[in-house]
């Protein structure tokens, strides 16, 4: 997707004699959770670092991980056959920014196989057997008495049913033979088992240490999920499960609803296949007033939810409509309670509520040194502040911030593009959740609150947010024959106003010269027309209105 790796892809190769499994992992931030999937099946991790770029501020992110993992880390220098390749230059970097040592660092060229096979050699040398150390030496496996395979993904094929990806941590599958998964205690009878070369190739047996497929034959999403254990054996009560996975947190929320509300089964449906091959999607469903029947989705991030969206709509054919993203807030209420909403329109009654607290990210930007007052500029304008600045080298500077994500997510990744013409990268991950001055703003139409705009923001932000939501809304909702105000209010305070003028027939035209009570006759009686009209109206707002006004600018 967009050029970058946004799905684990696994793949067997023969070199030398060995066998090497080799997963392919997404480096974006929002695809953290692939990586972590990823390690807990590996014995070792190679860092690859573009020439051209140097470190990335998400490199940081997965090294650590990699470490937590407690993985065999090799670090490459990829791409030295490009003409802006500096590879010297990126070195220096590893060696000051990862504390690992530069002599330690191998040099290659994918394009052109320039060292590739170098790599292999280390690899080889240096990563633990699958067999005899690594994942099986820190879970305390000894024997293969005990056939157990830990899923680390997913896939549902329309002929086949769901397809689990395995790595193999004792004893042997075979085809055709019974399996359980522990944690939902389905049995499945394996009709297909193979390797990755990296499409699937039939085998007839799997044994420990390989990666490979499993096809299950199940039609029900819910019964394979990833982090559970396949099992073969005779005692299932005492069969013990493998370290599963961390169950992944939300950190943007939006909805999805369908354009023609008569294809809401097949969004459901297309929904909980998603969900089996992105293990990190939440969803539960959702009702909306303008928009009918959908679903409250949890994404990683921003690019998460693009590519939730885009995947939904070119392999499901779905015509979805996608809300403004939000996130979750704790509401501590008067009578100690505390809560979680995910949308404003879930806020309880302000007199009841004692705080708000919204979620803190750190956030780590790599930048050239010369946009450091820029950067800075559009993080305090969003109610961040630095902690800490590191001077890279003589061109770059790694910079700490902490900030609220919900000013995170709407368009910041955009705007540090934008004032660094490319050259900024970030990487945020959750903090904790800080108490501050927030308020539900809400928005009337023609008197009436319309709970799909209501929005959270910080009371300072308030009144210039408020204006420019009514100004947005004039503009969008088309006029009718009697005037509509457009609204902004904190509880029962009204802060910003807009009003759409109402159509008016020139009710003067037909008269010709004579008295002027007449006209006046005419344009009175015009006027309580009007005013009955606006006491029984309703506004409608179309669909294309409604989610204009949620698109972020």
């Amino acid at each position: 997707e967009r050029g970058i790796t946004i799905k684990l892809q696994p793949v067997r190769m023969d070199y030398n004699g060995y066998i090497l499994n080799l997963i392919d992992t997404p480096g974006h931030v929002d695809f953290t959770y692939e990586v972590s999937r990823s390690l807990a099946a590996c014995e070792g991790a190679i860092l690859v670092v573009d020439a051209t770029q140097g470190i990335q501020a998400q490199t940081l992110a997965n090294l650590y991980m990699a470490m937590e993992h407690d993985l065999k880390i090799i670090p490459v220098i990829n791409k030295i056959d490009m003409p802006a390749a500096d590879p010297e230059k990126v070195k220096d970097e590893i060696e000051n920014m990862l504390a690992i040592d530069r002599n330690e660092v191998i040099e290659v060229s994918a394009k052109t196989g320039e060292n590739v096979e170098f790599l292999l050699d280390v690899i080889i040398d240096q990563v633990p057997s699958p067999i005899n150390g690594g994942l099986r030496k820190q879970l305390g496996i000894e024997s293969d008495e005990e056939a157990k395979a830990l899923v680390f993904d997913s896939v549902y094929d329309t002929y086949r049913g769901v397809v689990s990806y395995v790595r193999m941590v004792s004893g042997t599958f075979k085809k055709g033979e019974k399996l359980t998964f522990l944690n939902t205690k389905t049995d499945i009878e394996v009709s297909d088992i193979g390797y990755f070369r990296p499409s699937y190739e039939s085998q007839k047996e799997l044994k420990p240490g390989e990666v490979g497929f499993i096809v299950t034959g199940l039609k029900s999403v819910s019964e394979a999920r990833v982090g559970d254990t396949l099992w073969s054996g005779k005692d299932v009560k005492s069969a013990k499960a493998l370290p599963g996975y961390k169950k992944v947190v939300p950190m943007v929320y939006a909805g999805i609803y369908c354009v023609d509300g008569d294809d809401y089964p097949q969004l459901r449906d297309s929904m909980e296949k998603l969900s089996l091959n992105d293990a990190a999607l939440a969803y539960e469903p959702d009702q909306s007033q303008a928009l009918g029947s959908g679903f409250r989705c949890g994404f990683l991030g921003l690019l998460h939810m693009d590519i939730v969206q885009e995947r939904l709509e070119r392999e499901y054919d779905m015509d979805i409509i996608t809300t403004a993203p939000s996130v979750s807030y704790i509401i501590k209420m008067k009578d100690g309670k505390e809560i979680t909403i995910s949308s404003p329109a879930e806020l309880p009654d302000r007199s009841s509520v004692e705080s708000i607290s919204e979620p803190w990210v750190k956030l780590e930007i790599v930048c050239p040194k010369e946009m450091v007052g820029d950067v800075m500029k559009i993080v305090q304008d969003r109610r961040g502040f630095h902690k800490n600045i590191t001077y890279m080298d003589a061109d770059r500077t790694f910079i700490l911030f902490e900030m609220p994500l919900a000013t995170l997510i709407i368009d910041f990744y955009d705007a540090l593009k934008s004032i660094s013409s490319g050259y900024a990268s970030m990487n945020y991950y959750f903090m904790e959740y800080r108490e501050d001055q927030l308020i539900k703003l809400d928005i009337l139409v023609a008197g009436e609150i319309m709970e799909g705009l209501s929005v959270m923001c910080h009371k300072t932000e308030a009144q210039n947010l408020g204006g420019k939501l009514c100004k947005k809304l004039k503009g969008i909702i088309p006029r009718a024959n009697f005037a509509i105000a457009i609204q902004a209010a904190i509880g029962g305070k009204i802060i910003a106003r807009e009003t759409i003028s109402a159509y008016r027939k020139d009710v003067t035209a037909g008269l010709y010269g004579g008295d002027v009570t007449r006209k006046n006759k005419q344009l009175q009686k015009q006027k309580k027309g009007k005013k009955r009209m606006k006491q029984m109206g309703s506004v409608s707002i179309p669909q294309d209105a409604f989610q204009a006004i949620l698109k972020k600018d």
